[in-house]
């Protein structure tokens, strides 16, 4: 059951969410999302210092779940590594360019200098995700998966290589609604190209024979 405390920063949320999407984050005010919600000024800052703040908890509030299911996706107990990594780059494309989060990345990527919005977000994602990412490949590279690279530019090149197709299209705005057909096929030219880079050394297949 739900708390009157947690209540009001759901609503809080939900009227910033709406807010956000109708006039984008620029335009968007606490005065707004005040307004919209109902509640007093001392009590909407009460919960919120700042409108990036507000921000960064809607984004976090609408995509954590899906984003905790494709870090799962990095699964230590497949076997093959080249299915755990399609199977993690199939959700991640999917998150990556979903309606919210192609929303937030454009917000983030339109506004004129560095920002504290800016910093916060690519620290919930990128930031964490790549960690994740270098910290299973080092797991398989250690298991004779992979052969030994630096764990961390490897995990910046497999991201690299998942968005390649999609990341010019995406920035100029002509990125068209992709299918789960076009997403596997994307993620399994990416994969491959990969793996011919990291894949292990024949000693490493005859050690782990």
């Amino acid at each position: 059951m739900r708390t009157k405390s947690e209540t009001r920063r759901q609503a809080i949320l939900q009227a910033a969410a709406e807010v956000f999407r109708e006039t984008g984050f620029e335009r968007s005010s606490m005065s707004d999302i005040r307004e919209r919600v109902g509640y007093s000024k001392p009590t909407l800052y009460s919960y919120f210092a700042s409108k990036e703040e507000l921000f960064s908890a809607v984004v976090f509030e609408a995509t954590e779940l899906e984003f905790q299911a494709t870090l799962q996706a990095l699964d230590p107990d497949q076997s093959d590594i080249t299915l755990a990594l399609q199977s993690f780059g199939q959700r991640l494309l999917a998150l990556l360019y979903s309606p919210q989060v192609q929303a937030v990345r454009r917000m983030v990527a339109s506004q004129a200098r560095p920002s504290e919005l800016g910093r916060t977000c690519y620290e919930m994602g990128p930031v964490r995700s790549e960690a994740a990412i270098a910290a299973f490949l080092q797991q398989a590279m250690d298991r004779g998966q992979l052969r030994q690279a630096n764990a961390r530019i490897a995990a910046l090149q497999l991201k690299g290589l998942l968005e390649a197709e999609w990341i010019e299209p995406f920035l100029f705005n002509a990125l068209e609604a992709s299918s789960p057909q076009q997403i596997h096929e994307t993620v399994a030219r990416a994969v491959a190209v990969f793996m011919a880079a990291y894949g292990p050394t024949l000693s490493q297949h005859s050690n782990s024979g």
